[in-house]
Protein backbone atom coordinates (compact mmCIF):
# COMPACT_ATOMS: atom_id res chain seq x y z
CA UNK A 1 0.00 0.00 0.00
CA UNK A 2 2.90 2.25 -0.68
CA UNK A 3 0.92 4.68 -2.82
CA UNK A 4 -1.56 5.45 -0.06
CA UNK A 5 1.15 5.56 2.60
CA UNK A 6 3.24 7.95 0.51
CA UNK A 7 0.20 10.18 0.02
CA UNK A 8 -1.04 10.24 3.63
CA UNK A 9 1.62 8.72 5.84
CA UNK A 10 1.76 5.18 7.20
CA UNK A 11 -0.05 6.16 10.42
CA UNK A 12 -3.17 7.12 8.43
CA UNK A 13 -3.61 3.85 6.51
CA UNK A 14 -4.75 0.38 7.64
CA UNK A 15 -5.05 -2.74 5.51
CA UNK A 16 -4.72 -5.94 7.55
CA UNK A 17 -7.84 -8.15 7.89
CA UNK A 18 -8.05 -7.81 11.67
CA UNK A 19 -7.98 -4.00 11.34
CA UNK A 20 -10.42 -3.86 8.43
CA UNK A 21 -13.14 -6.00 10.00
CA UNK A 22 -14.45 -3.03 12.01
CA UNK A 23 -15.12 -1.23 8.70
CA UNK A 24 -16.97 -4.11 7.07
CA UNK A 25 -20.38 -2.83 8.17
CA UNK A 26 -22.37 0.15 9.39
CA UNK A 27 -25.50 -0.04 11.57
CA UNK A 28 -27.34 -2.27 9.08
CA UNK A 29 -27.05 -6.00 8.41
CA UNK A 30 -25.17 -5.29 5.16
CA UNK A 31 -21.52 -6.36 4.87
CA UNK A 32 -18.65 -5.45 2.54
CA UNK A 33 -14.91 -5.66 3.24
CA UNK A 34 -12.69 -2.82 1.97
CA UNK A 35 -9.08 -3.38 0.91
CA UNK A 36 -7.89 -0.35 2.86
CA UNK A 37 -9.13 2.40 5.17
CA UNK A 38 -7.50 5.83 5.26
CA UNK A 39 -7.86 8.48 7.97
CA UNK A 40 -7.17 11.90 6.44
CA UNK A 41 -6.85 14.94 8.67
CA UNK A 42 -7.21 17.68 6.03
CA UNK A 43 -8.83 18.47 2.72
CA UNK A 44 -5.46 18.02 1.02
CA UNK A 45 -5.11 14.50 2.41
CA UNK A 46 -8.65 13.57 1.33
CA UNK A 47 -7.86 14.80 -2.18
CA UNK A 48 -4.57 12.90 -2.21
CA UNK A 49 -6.26 9.62 -1.22
CA UNK A 50 -8.97 10.09 -3.82
CA UNK A 51 -6.39 10.79 -6.55
CA UNK A 52 -4.48 7.60 -5.72
CA UNK A 53 -7.67 5.54 -5.91
CA UNK A 54 -8.81 7.33 -9.07
CA UNK A 55 -5.55 6.58 -10.89
CA UNK A 56 -5.84 2.91 -9.94
CA UNK A 57 -9.52 2.69 -10.88
CA UNK A 58 -10.39 1.63 -7.33
CA UNK A 59 -13.70 2.50 -5.62
CA UNK A 60 -13.81 5.17 -2.91
CA UNK A 61 -16.31 4.92 -0.06
CA UNK A 62 -16.73 7.99 2.20
CA UNK A 63 -17.49 7.11 5.83
CA UNK A 64 -18.43 9.02 8.95
CA UNK A 65 -19.10 7.35 12.30
CA UNK A 66 -20.63 4.23 10.75
CA UNK A 67 -24.04 4.81 12.34
CA UNK A 68 -25.86 4.84 8.99
CA UNK A 69 -28.92 2.63 8.57
CA UNK A 70 -29.00 1.84 4.85
CA UNK A 71 -25.56 0.37 4.11
CA UNK A 72 -24.31 3.66 2.68
CA UNK A 73 -20.82 3.33 4.21
CA UNK A 74 -20.40 -0.35 3.34
CA UNK A 75 -17.72 -1.20 0.76
CA UNK A 76 -20.14 -3.09 -1.47
CA UNK A 77 -17.48 -3.56 -4.18
CA UNK A 78 -14.37 -3.37 -2.04
CA UNK A 79 -12.01 -0.44 -2.42
CA UNK A 80 -10.71 2.33 -0.18
CA UNK A 81 -12.83 3.64 2.69
CA UNK A 82 -12.12 7.30 3.44
CA UNK A 83 -12.92 7.61 7.15
CA UNK A 84 -13.41 11.26 8.08
CA UNK A 85 -13.57 10.94 11.86
CA UNK A 86 -10.21 12.67 12.42
CA UNK A 87 -11.50 15.82 10.70
CA UNK A 88 -13.48 16.94 13.74
CA UNK A 89 -12.83 20.65 14.22
CA UNK A 90 -15.48 23.33 14.62
CA UNK A 91 -13.65 25.91 12.52
CA UNK A 92 -15.87 28.92 13.11
CA UNK A 93 -19.01 30.06 14.91
CA UNK A 94 -20.40 33.33 13.59
CA UNK A 95 -22.74 34.55 16.32
CA UNK A 96 -24.06 37.53 14.37
CA UNK A 97 -25.02 35.61 11.23
CA UNK A 98 -25.77 32.41 13.18
CA UNK A 99 -23.52 30.26 11.00
CA UNK A 100 -20.92 27.60 11.80
CA UNK A 101 -18.17 26.13 9.64
CA UNK A 102 -17.24 22.57 10.58
CA UNK A 103 -15.26 19.61 9.34
CA UNK A 104 -17.23 16.48 8.43
CA UNK A 105 -16.09 14.43 11.44
CA UNK A 106 -17.66 16.77 14.02
CA UNK A 107 -20.11 14.75 16.13
CA UNK A 108 -23.62 16.16 15.81
CA UNK A 109 -24.19 16.95 19.48
CA UNK A 110 -20.72 18.50 19.84
CA UNK A 111 -21.70 21.29 17.46
CA UNK A 112 -24.66 22.24 19.64
CA UNK A 113 -22.42 22.10 22.70
CA UNK A 114 -19.93 24.44 21.03
CA UNK A 115 -22.71 26.86 20.06
CA UNK A 116 -24.59 26.76 23.39
CA UNK A 117 -22.52 29.48 25.15
CA UNK A 118 -23.76 31.88 22.46
CA UNK A 119 -27.41 30.90 22.92
CA UNK A 120 -27.40 28.88 19.69
CA UNK A 121 -27.74 25.24 18.67
CA UNK A 122 -27.78 23.00 15.59
CA UNK A 123 -31.35 21.83 15.03
CA UNK A 124 -31.17 18.46 13.21
CA UNK A 125 -30.88 15.84 15.96
CA UNK A 126 -30.81 12.19 14.80
CA UNK A 127 -31.32 9.68 17.57
CA UNK A 128 -27.65 8.76 17.16
CA UNK A 129 -26.57 12.39 17.64
CA UNK A 130 -24.10 11.49 20.39
CA UNK A 131 -22.15 9.42 17.85
CA UNK A 132 -23.11 10.39 14.29
CA UNK A 133 -21.14 13.04 12.41
CA UNK A 134 -22.23 16.13 10.52
CA UNK A 135 -20.63 14.76 7.35
CA UNK A 136 -22.65 11.57 7.56
CA UNK A 137 -25.80 13.58 8.33
CA UNK A 138 -25.20 15.63 5.18
CA UNK A 139 -24.64 12.52 3.06
CA UNK A 140 -27.92 10.95 4.20
CA UNK A 141 -29.96 14.15 4.71
CA UNK A 142 -30.53 12.96 8.27
CA UNK A 143 -33.60 13.98 10.22
CA UNK A 144 -34.43 13.51 13.87
CA UNK A 145 -37.24 14.08 16.37
CA UNK A 146 -37.05 17.88 16.18
CA UNK A 147 -37.13 18.07 12.39
CA UNK A 148 -40.92 18.21 12.27
CA UNK A 149 -40.85 21.97 12.80
CA UNK A 150 -37.23 22.75 11.96
CA UNK A 151 -36.67 20.66 8.84
CA UNK A 152 -34.05 18.03 8.02
CA UNK A 153 -30.34 18.51 7.36
CA UNK A 154 -30.85 20.02 3.91
CA UNK A 155 -32.68 22.97 5.49
CA UNK A 156 -29.63 23.83 7.57
CA UNK A 157 -26.70 23.39 5.17
CA UNK A 158 -25.63 26.58 3.38
CA UNK A 159 -22.38 25.69 1.67
CA UNK A 160 -19.78 22.97 1.17
CA UNK A 161 -16.18 22.36 0.26
CA UNK A 162 -16.08 19.19 -1.84
CA UNK A 163 -13.45 16.80 -3.14
CA UNK A 164 -14.59 15.39 -6.47
CA UNK A 165 -13.91 11.86 -7.68
CA UNK A 166 -10.70 12.90 -9.49
CA UNK A 167 -9.33 14.79 -6.47
CA UNK A 168 -10.33 18.28 -7.57
CA UNK A 169 -11.49 20.57 -4.74
CA UNK A 170 -14.47 22.89 -5.32
CA UNK A 171 -16.80 25.06 -3.24
CA UNK A 172 -20.58 25.27 -3.62
CA UNK A 173 -23.13 27.45 -1.87
CA UNK A 174 -21.93 30.01 0.65
CA UNK A 175 -22.76 31.63 3.98
CA UNK A 176 -26.37 32.51 3.13
CA UNK A 177 -29.41 30.94 1.48
CA UNK A 178 -29.34 33.36 -1.45
CA UNK A 179 -26.58 32.17 -3.77
CA UNK A 180 -26.67 32.69 -7.54
CA UNK A 181 -26.68 29.73 -9.91
CA UNK A 182 -27.75 26.13 -9.52
CA UNK A 183 -28.40 24.81 -6.01
CA UNK A 184 -25.50 22.35 -6.00
CA UNK A 185 -25.52 22.35 -2.21
CA UNK A 186 -29.07 21.03 -2.25
CA UNK A 187 -28.12 18.46 -4.89
CA UNK A 188 -25.24 17.18 -2.76
CA UNK A 189 -27.11 16.86 0.54
CA UNK A 190 -28.60 13.37 0.57
CA UNK A 191 -26.41 12.11 -2.29
CA UNK A 192 -25.12 9.29 -0.06
CA UNK A 193 -21.45 9.59 -0.97
CA UNK A 194 -22.03 9.00 -4.66
CA UNK A 195 -21.03 12.48 -5.89
CA UNK A 196 -18.12 13.79 -3.82
CA UNK A 197 -16.71 14.04 -0.29
CA UNK A 198 -17.55 17.06 1.87
CA UNK A 199 -14.48 18.35 3.71
CA UNK A 200 -15.95 21.59 5.09
CA UNK A 201 -19.62 22.25 5.84
CA UNK A 202 -21.30 25.62 6.45
CA UNK A 203 -24.44 25.20 8.54
CA UNK A 204 -27.17 27.45 9.88
CA UNK A 205 -27.52 27.72 13.65
CA UNK A 206 -30.77 28.45 15.49
CA UNK A 207 -31.50 30.33 18.70
CA UNK A 208 -32.17 28.24 21.78
CA UNK A 209 -35.88 28.80 22.49
CA UNK A 210 -36.99 30.79 25.51
CA UNK A 211 -39.20 28.01 26.84
CA UNK A 212 -39.76 24.30 26.17
CA UNK A 213 -42.58 22.04 27.36
CA UNK A 214 -42.50 18.26 27.01
CA UNK A 215 -45.57 16.05 27.35
CA UNK A 216 -46.03 12.30 27.55
CA UNK A 217 -49.46 11.12 26.38
CA UNK A 218 -50.34 7.53 27.32
CA UNK A 219 -52.74 5.42 25.21
CA UNK A 220 -54.34 2.00 25.57
CA UNK A 221 -54.94 1.78 21.82
CA UNK A 222 -52.34 2.56 19.16
CA UNK A 223 -55.08 3.70 16.76
CA UNK A 224 -56.07 6.37 19.28
CA UNK A 225 -52.46 7.59 19.48
CA UNK A 226 -52.29 7.76 15.68
CA UNK A 227 -55.57 9.69 15.58
CA UNK A 228 -54.25 12.18 18.11
CA UNK A 229 -51.21 12.84 15.89
CA UNK A 230 -53.37 13.81 12.93
CA UNK A 231 -55.67 15.87 15.13
CA UNK A 232 -52.81 17.93 16.58
CA UNK A 233 -51.53 18.86 13.11
CA UNK A 234 -55.06 19.43 11.81
CA UNK A 235 -55.59 21.92 14.64
CA UNK A 236 -52.90 24.10 13.09
CA UNK A 237 -50.14 23.27 15.56
CA UNK A 238 -46.70 22.05 14.53
CA UNK A 239 -44.89 20.87 17.68
CA UNK A 240 -41.13 20.88 17.61
CA UNK A 241 -41.32 17.10 18.12
CA UNK A 242 -44.11 14.52 17.96
CA UNK A 243 -42.86 10.95 18.51
CA UNK A 244 -44.63 7.63 19.01
CA UNK A 245 -43.40 4.47 20.75
CA UNK A 246 -45.34 1.22 20.83
CA UNK A 247 -45.60 -1.45 23.54
CA UNK A 248 -42.52 -3.39 22.44
CA UNK A 249 -40.34 -0.28 22.57
CA UNK A 250 -41.73 0.52 26.01
CA UNK A 251 -40.93 -3.05 27.17
CA UNK A 252 -37.35 -2.67 25.96
CA UNK A 253 -36.64 0.79 27.38
CA UNK A 254 -38.55 1.19 30.63
CA UNK A 255 -37.01 -1.60 32.75
CA UNK A 256 -33.54 -0.17 32.10
CA UNK A 257 -33.95 3.62 32.07
CA UNK A 258 -37.09 4.04 34.23
CA UNK A 259 -38.34 6.89 32.04
CA UNK A 260 -41.91 6.69 33.25
CA UNK A 261 -43.36 4.89 30.22
CA UNK A 262 -46.18 2.65 31.59
CA UNK A 263 -45.47 -0.99 30.80
CA UNK A 264 -49.16 -1.70 30.24
CA UNK A 265 -49.62 1.06 27.63
CA UNK A 266 -50.17 0.18 23.99
CA UNK A 267 -48.41 3.37 22.87
CA UNK A 268 -47.09 6.68 24.13
CA UNK A 269 -46.65 9.99 22.37
CA UNK A 270 -43.69 12.19 23.30
CA UNK A 271 -44.64 15.73 22.34
CA UNK A 272 -42.60 18.90 22.66
CA UNK A 273 -43.41 22.54 22.01
CA UNK A 274 -41.00 25.44 22.27
CA UNK A 275 -40.91 29.18 21.72
CA UNK A 276 -42.07 32.09 23.86
CA UNK A 277 -43.21 31.21 27.38
CA UNK A 278 -46.84 32.23 26.86
CA UNK A 279 -47.11 30.41 23.53
CA UNK A 280 -45.76 27.15 24.89
CA UNK A 281 -48.23 27.21 27.78
CA UNK A 282 -51.16 27.64 25.40
CA UNK A 283 -49.94 25.00 22.96
CA UNK A 284 -49.26 22.45 25.68
CA UNK A 285 -52.75 22.91 27.11
CA UNK A 286 -54.35 22.59 23.67
CA UNK A 287 -52.35 19.42 22.86
CA UNK A 288 -53.25 17.93 26.24
CA UNK A 289 -56.94 18.45 25.48
CA UNK A 290 -56.67 16.95 21.98
CA UNK A 291 -54.89 13.83 23.27
CA UNK A 292 -57.53 13.31 25.94
CA UNK A 293 -60.33 13.69 23.37
CA UNK A 294 -58.64 10.97 21.31
CA UNK A 295 -58.44 8.44 24.09
CA UNK A 296 -55.32 9.28 26.10
CA UNK A 297 -55.80 7.88 29.57
CA UNK A 298 -53.21 10.28 30.96
CA UNK A 299 -51.09 13.23 29.79
CA UNK A 300 -48.03 14.13 31.85
CA UNK A 301 -46.06 17.37 31.69
CA UNK A 302 -42.34 17.21 32.46
CA UNK A 303 -41.93 19.73 35.28
CA UNK A 304 -38.15 19.75 35.56
CA UNK A 305 -35.32 19.72 33.01
CA UNK A 306 -34.21 16.36 34.43
CA UNK A 307 -37.67 14.89 33.75
CA UNK A 308 -37.57 16.11 30.17
CA UNK A 309 -34.08 14.69 29.65
CA UNK A 310 -35.17 11.32 31.00
CA UNK A 311 -38.15 11.15 28.65
CA UNK A 312 -35.88 11.93 25.71
CA UNK A 313 -33.23 9.48 26.90
CA UNK A 314 -35.80 6.74 26.51
CA UNK A 315 -36.70 7.83 22.99
CA UNK A 316 -33.11 8.24 21.83
CA UNK A 317 -32.02 4.94 23.35
CA UNK A 318 -35.05 3.03 22.17
CA UNK A 319 -33.59 1.20 19.19
CA UNK A 320 -30.39 0.16 20.93
CA UNK A 321 -32.50 -1.06 23.89
CA UNK A 322 -34.12 -3.63 21.63
CA UNK A 323 -31.05 -5.78 22.20
CA UNK A 324 -32.69 -6.69 25.52
CA UNK A 325 -35.45 -8.47 23.61
CA UNK A 326 -33.62 -10.02 20.64
CA UNK A 327 -29.96 -10.20 19.59
CA UNK A 328 -30.65 -8.61 16.17
CA UNK A 329 -32.98 -6.00 14.76
CA UNK A 330 -33.58 -4.63 11.28
CA UNK A 331 -34.58 -0.95 11.21
CA UNK A 332 -36.86 0.23 8.43
CA UNK A 333 -37.48 3.80 7.32
CA UNK A 334 -40.70 4.42 5.42
CA UNK A 335 -42.91 7.48 5.12
CA UNK A 336 -46.69 7.59 4.90
CA UNK A 337 -49.31 10.37 5.02
CA UNK A 338 -50.29 11.04 8.64
CA UNK A 339 -53.89 10.14 7.94
CA UNK A 340 -52.78 6.64 6.88
CA UNK A 341 -50.82 5.92 10.08
CA UNK A 342 -53.46 3.72 11.79
CA UNK A 343 -54.05 1.60 8.69
CA UNK A 344 -50.38 1.20 7.77
CA UNK A 345 -49.38 0.35 11.35
CA UNK A 346 -52.02 -2.39 11.45
CA UNK A 347 -50.61 -3.80 8.22
CA UNK A 348 -47.04 -3.62 9.55
CA UNK A 349 -48.02 -5.78 12.54
CA UNK A 350 -49.85 -8.16 10.19
CA UNK A 351 -46.83 -8.56 7.88
CA UNK A 352 -44.53 -9.26 10.82
CA UNK A 353 -47.00 -11.79 12.21
CA UNK A 354 -47.29 -13.56 8.87
CA UNK A 355 -43.51 -14.06 8.81
CA UNK A 356 -43.43 -15.11 12.47
CA UNK A 357 -41.41 -12.02 13.48
CA UNK A 358 -41.74 -9.61 16.37
CA UNK A 359 -41.83 -5.92 15.47
CA UNK A 360 -41.29 -2.78 17.54
CA UNK A 361 -42.36 0.63 16.27
CA UNK A 362 -40.76 3.94 17.23
CA UNK A 363 -41.07 6.82 14.83
CA UNK A 364 -41.46 10.46 13.97
CA UNK A 365 -45.24 10.38 13.97
CA UNK A 366 -45.67 14.07 13.22
CA UNK A 367 -44.33 13.73 9.69
CA UNK A 368 -45.37 10.10 9.13
CA UNK A 369 -41.81 8.77 9.17
CA UNK A 370 -42.11 5.16 10.34
CA UNK A 371 -39.32 3.07 11.86
CA UNK A 372 -40.56 -0.51 12.26
CA UNK A 373 -37.86 -2.67 13.84
CA UNK A 374 -38.04 -6.34 12.89
CA UNK A 375 -36.59 -8.39 15.77
CA UNK A 376 -34.78 -11.67 15.16
CA UNK A 377 -31.82 -13.92 15.93
CA UNK A 378 -29.55 -14.27 12.91
CA UNK A 379 -28.30 -17.63 14.24
CA UNK A 380 -31.69 -19.12 13.34
CA UNK A 381 -31.40 -20.72 9.87
CA UNK A 382 -33.25 -18.80 7.16
CA UNK A 383 -34.47 -16.01 9.43
CA UNK A 384 -32.43 -13.23 7.81
CA UNK A 385 -34.03 -13.94 4.43
CA UNK A 386 -37.46 -13.78 6.09
CA UNK A 387 -36.58 -10.45 7.67
CA UNK A 388 -35.51 -8.97 4.33
CA UNK A 389 -38.67 -10.24 2.61
CA UNK A 390 -40.87 -8.82 5.37
CA UNK A 391 -38.98 -5.53 5.20
CA UNK A 392 -39.60 -5.29 1.47
CA UNK A 393 -43.33 -5.88 1.99
CA UNK A 394 -43.46 -3.13 4.61
CA UNK A 395 -41.68 -0.71 2.29
CA UNK A 396 -44.19 -1.55 -0.41
CA UNK A 397 -47.03 -0.82 2.03
CA UNK A 398 -45.61 2.67 2.55
CA UNK A 399 -45.37 3.37 -1.18
CA UNK A 400 -48.86 2.03 -1.85
CA UNK A 401 -50.18 4.32 0.90
CA UNK A 402 -48.84 7.33 -0.99
CA UNK A 403 -45.54 7.54 0.86
CA UNK A 404 -41.86 6.88 0.25
CA UNK A 405 -39.14 4.31 0.95
CA UNK A 406 -37.02 6.62 3.07
CA UNK A 407 -37.48 9.64 5.27
CA UNK A 408 -33.98 10.07 6.66
CA UNK A 409 -31.89 6.89 6.51
CA UNK A 410 -31.19 7.03 2.78
CA UNK A 411 -31.50 4.43 0.03
CA UNK A 412 -27.98 2.98 0.18
CA UNK A 413 -27.62 -0.72 -0.58
CA UNK A 414 -30.73 -1.65 1.34
CA UNK A 415 -33.45 -0.02 -0.78
CA UNK A 416 -31.84 0.76 -4.13
CA UNK A 417 -33.97 -1.81 -5.97
CA UNK A 418 -37.11 -0.24 -4.50
CA UNK A 419 -36.44 3.05 -6.31
CA UNK A 420 -38.28 1.72 -9.36
CA UNK A 421 -41.48 1.74 -7.29
CA UNK A 422 -41.27 5.53 -7.16
CA UNK A 423 -39.46 6.58 -10.33
CA UNK A 424 -39.58 5.70 -14.01
CA UNK A 425 -36.54 4.60 -15.96
CA UNK A 426 -36.27 8.10 -17.41
CA UNK A 427 -36.41 9.61 -13.93
CA UNK A 428 -33.61 7.38 -12.69
CA UNK A 429 -31.50 8.02 -15.78
CA UNK A 430 -31.82 11.79 -15.29
CA UNK A 431 -30.72 11.43 -11.66
CA UNK A 432 -27.77 9.24 -12.57
CA UNK A 433 -26.55 11.89 -15.04
CA UNK A 434 -25.84 14.13 -12.07
CA UNK A 435 -23.02 11.75 -11.14
CA UNK A 436 -21.43 12.46 -14.51
CA UNK A 437 -21.65 16.20 -13.90
CA UNK A 438 -19.74 15.71 -10.63
CA UNK A 439 -17.19 13.46 -12.43
CA UNK A 440 -18.35 10.54 -10.31
CA UNK A 441 -19.04 7.15 -11.85
CA UNK A 442 -19.56 3.73 -10.32
CA UNK A 443 -16.09 3.92 -8.80
CA UNK A 444 -17.40 6.48 -6.27
CA UNK A 445 -19.42 4.66 -3.60
CA UNK A 446 -20.63 2.06 -6.11
CA UNK A 447 -23.83 0.02 -5.89
CA UNK A 448 -25.63 2.67 -3.82
CA UNK A 449 -28.88 4.61 -4.20
CA UNK A 450 -29.83 3.41 -7.71
CA UNK A 451 -31.04 0.04 -9.01
CA UNK A 452 -28.36 -2.01 -10.74
CA UNK A 453 -28.99 -3.14 -14.29
CA UNK A 454 -27.66 -6.60 -13.49
CA UNK A 455 -27.98 -8.44 -10.23
CA UNK A 456 -26.18 -6.57 -7.48
CA UNK A 457 -24.07 -9.62 -6.66
CA UNK A 458 -22.86 -9.82 -10.25
CA UNK A 459 -21.91 -6.16 -10.31
CA UNK A 460 -20.24 -6.36 -6.92
CA UNK A 461 -18.17 -9.45 -7.67
CA UNK A 462 -16.97 -8.04 -10.98
CA UNK A 463 -16.00 -4.80 -9.25
CA UNK A 464 -14.19 -6.66 -6.45
CA UNK A 465 -12.14 -8.62 -8.99
CA UNK A 466 -11.25 -5.44 -10.86
CA UNK A 467 -10.37 -3.71 -7.58
CA UNK A 468 -8.09 -6.57 -6.50
CA UNK A 469 -6.33 -6.51 -9.84
CA UNK A 470 -5.82 -2.74 -9.67
CA UNK A 471 -4.69 -2.77 -6.06
CA UNK A 472 -1.97 -5.33 -6.67
CA UNK A 473 0.38 -3.23 -8.80
CA UNK A 474 -0.45 0.20 -7.44
CA UNK A 475 -1.82 0.59 -3.94
CA UNK A 476 -0.29 -2.51 -2.42
CA UNK A 477 3.15 -2.80 -3.94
Amino acid sequence: MQSLERALGRERVISTPDELIAYEFDATIERGMPQAVVFPESTEQVAAAVRVAHRAGVPVIPRGAGTGLSGGAVAAAGGVVVALTRMKRVLKIDVVDRVAVVEPGVVNIDLSRAAAPYGLYYAPDPSSQRACTIGGNVAENAGGPHCLAMGTTTNHVLGLELVLADGEVIEVGGHSRDVAGYDLTGAFVGSEGTLAIATKIIVRLSRIPEATRTLLAIFDQIDDASGAVSAIIAAGMVPSALEMMDRNIIRAVEPVLRCGYPLDAEAVLLIEVDGLEEDTVEQAEAIDAICRRHGAREVRLAREAADRELLWAGRKSSISALGRLYPNYYVLDGVVPRTRLPDVLRQVYAVAGRYGLAVANVFHAGDGNLHPNLLFDEREPGVTAKVLDAGAEIMRLCVDAGGSITGEHGVGVEKRDFMAWLFSGDDLYAMSRLKTAFKAGEDFNPCKAFPTHAGCGEVTQAQVRRTAAAIGPDLYV
